[in-house]
């Protein structure tokens, strides 16, 4: 149990402290920006589906989670997150890249492509439909405000000779957290693309916190973002990775007791597959890589699979907007079904 909690509160951290800065790193650029870029992609729904798929099929679940930011604040709409969420299979990318390196891109090109074209049915079905209950727009509150990121130097002085503590506190966790990134690269020797892509944000966000002024430090930064999403993340969060991690060994799916009834069951095993995929982490599905490049599954098994899971990249938005998770489920699963028949033909 106790090692369940610390695992959980160890992915917990580092989950939150991911989504935050992506969201921290967006506020930044809309307000520098006055909105012009993210209202370019909120204002061309189809860009913002290719866009998703983009993000999705990138390894590892940091794109999904760039994505979720979006659509939390309404730069993307319900299609492209259901976009984000086919093309992309978290974690189990990197594996799918060591293990069937050839199968591994075309199973994503697979993806990429019932991505676009599930992304762009969905906007001609649901249209302006968006379902995550947040009220506030990001889109349209920083328009009174042009000064607010220009970096004047007596600004900059008076700031720092006149510390907050919320600059004070930003700081030392941003800074503590590029360490911590460091030193377990140093101390593990990986170097791998997350790593090196949190190093390089945690960077970008500590430029940030030390530059801007208190006027956006204090009311785009701590109060729109930190105070009202980093309780509902970080709890939400948690609480799923403990429960999965307490409840998974006793549903332990084993690769000897699955195997024999593979070939038999087809159905069968796509409903398993599709199910498994429902679970929002990354290990769990690994049993479908592992069936099939010993030969036991045919790859539509693995491409239905991987259409409804998203490893941990839909707990933010679980924290977010429970309607807009159940939802996208359930699309991936009729989703993940209908290529799976449809592959049983030709795969």
């Amino acid at each position: 149990m106790i090692e369940s909690i610390a695992h959980s509160f160890k992915h917990t951290l580092m989950i939150t402290a991911f989504v935050l800065s992506m969201m921290l790193l967006i506020e930044y650029l809309t307000v520098r920006t006055k909105n012009k870029f993210l209202i370019a992609i909120s204002n061309n729904k189809n860009a913002q589906i290719f866009i998703a798929a983009i993000l999705g099929v990138i390894p590892g679940c940091l794109g999904t989670f760039f994505a979720v930011s979006l659509y939390s604040h309404k730069v993307l709409n319900f299609p492209a997150l259901v976009t984000v969420m086919i093309a992309t299979s978290g974690d189990e990318a990197f594996v799918m890249l060591g293990e069937i390196p050839q199968q591994a891109i075309f199973l994503n090109l697979i993806l990429l492509l019932v991505a676009i074209l599930t992304g762009f049915l969905l906007n001609i079905l649901f249209k302006e439909k968006n379902y995550t209950r947040l009220k506030m727009n990001m889109l349209h509150v920083h328009n009174d405000v042009p000064q607010c990121v220009c970096f004047d130097k007596e600004v900059f002085k008076h700031d720092w000779q006149n510390l907050s503590f919320v600059r004070a506190l930003l700081v030392a966790f941003t800074t503590l957290g590029w360490l911590f990134v460091a030193y377990s690269g140093i101390k593990t020797g990986n170097w791998g693309f997350e790593n090196v892509t949190m190093l390089l944000i945690l960077a970008m966000l500590l430029y940030i916190v030390v530059t801007v002024p208190e006027h956006f430090l204090n009311d785009h930064l701590w109060k729109h973002t930190i105070k009202k999403h980093l309780p509902r993340i970080f709890l939400w969060t948690f609480g799923a990775l403990l429960v999965i991690d307490i409840l998974l060994p006793y549903f332990n799916i084993s690769q000897t007791a699955f195997a024999p009834i593979a070939e038999k069951y087809y159905f069968l095993i796509l409903t398993i597959a599709v199910l498994v995929g429902i679970i929002p982490e990354s290990g769990p599905n690994l049993v479908f890589v592992f069936l099939f490049s010993q030969g036991y599954v045919p790859l539509s098994i693995l491409i239905a699979n991987s259409i409804v899971q998203d490893g941990h990249g839909s707990l933010p938005l679980l924290a977010e907007s429970r309607k807009s998770f159940f939802i996208t489920k359930l699309i991936n699963i009729i989703v993940g079904f209908i290529v799976g028949a449809v592959g049983f033909l030709f795969l």
